[in-house]
């Protein structure tokens, strides 16, 4: 933690999820992706500001004065350029036309597949989860997929998914969880960052899969400033810190 800007944990995290994109980059969102909404906003008013941004309510680069509770909240309709569908929205990715998108989870093994359809089985499901949302495709289509659970524990982070929604064997991926940052793939999983208020020993009992650690393990840097600035203004009522753990 910083003494002089006082940053939490959630700050940290979203900072982190900003510096995944890269100026002039296309990013797109699904649905229930606030924090990736505010990562994104985040990254155009400090260090991309000519991102493009795809937001699956239907509109092309709208106007993001504040963070709202709902991914498919109206209000990121104001300001947009163009409108969108969904249908273009993956035409765009099919074509290799986006570069990031941040996908969630129920769960996620070390090869990096992800559950976000049922526990249990697909045949004898025990419990429902949102559902995959056109994630299997558009995972593969992306230049730079990047996974995210914001709130890490066994029972997300398992051994083995119980039903695998999206995989892609071809290439590792990125998890950033509230905790560090692994990189997941068919060599299995390896922790190459922990934040400053985590360790491996934290991270370990709260991780259902087997994973190496980089020689040199890196601590996740603070947001600047400017950056702290960018959070707290465009999410004035704190859905950040209800939404990352800690």
């Amino acid at each position: 933690m910083s003494a002089a800007l006082d940053v939490t944990p959630a700050e940290t995290v979203v900072s982190l999820l900003a510096r995944q994109i890269e100026d002039g980059a296309v990013v797109a969102t699904g649905v229930a992706s606030p924090l990736a909404i505010l990562a994104i906003a985040v990254a155009r008013a400090t260090h991309a500001p000519d991102l493009t941004y795809l937001a699956c309510v239907g509109s092309l680069d709208p106007d993001i004065s504040s963070l709202l509770p709902s991914s498919e909240d109206l209000g990121y309709l104001e300001g947009r350029s163009a409108e969108i569908t969904i249908p273009d929205l993956f035409d765009h990715a099919r074509r290799g036309r986006v570069d990031t998108v941040f996908f969630g989870a129920a769960e996620v093994d070390a090869t990096g597949s992800t559950n976000m359809t049922a526990s249990g089985s697909l045949e004898r499901p025990r419990t429902k989860f949102p559902g995959v949302a056109g994630a299997a495709t558009l995972r593969q289509w992306v230049h730079r997929p990047v996974l995210l659970v914001p709130r890490q524990s066994r029972r997300n982070l398992v051994p083995e998914v119980q039903v695998a929604t999206t995989r892609d064997p071809r290439r590792d991926v990125r998890l950033i969880s509230d905790l560090g940052v692994f990189e997941l793939g068919a060599s299995g999983a390896r922790l190459t960052a922990r934040h400053p208020w985590a360790s491996t020993e934290d991270i370990a009992e709260r991780t259902g899969f087997d994973f190496t650690v980089d020689d040199s393990l890196a601590i996740t840097s603070l947001p600047d400033a400017r950056t702290v600035a960018a959070i707290r203004a465009l999410d004035p009522r704190g859905l950040r810190d209800q939404l990352v753990g800690r």
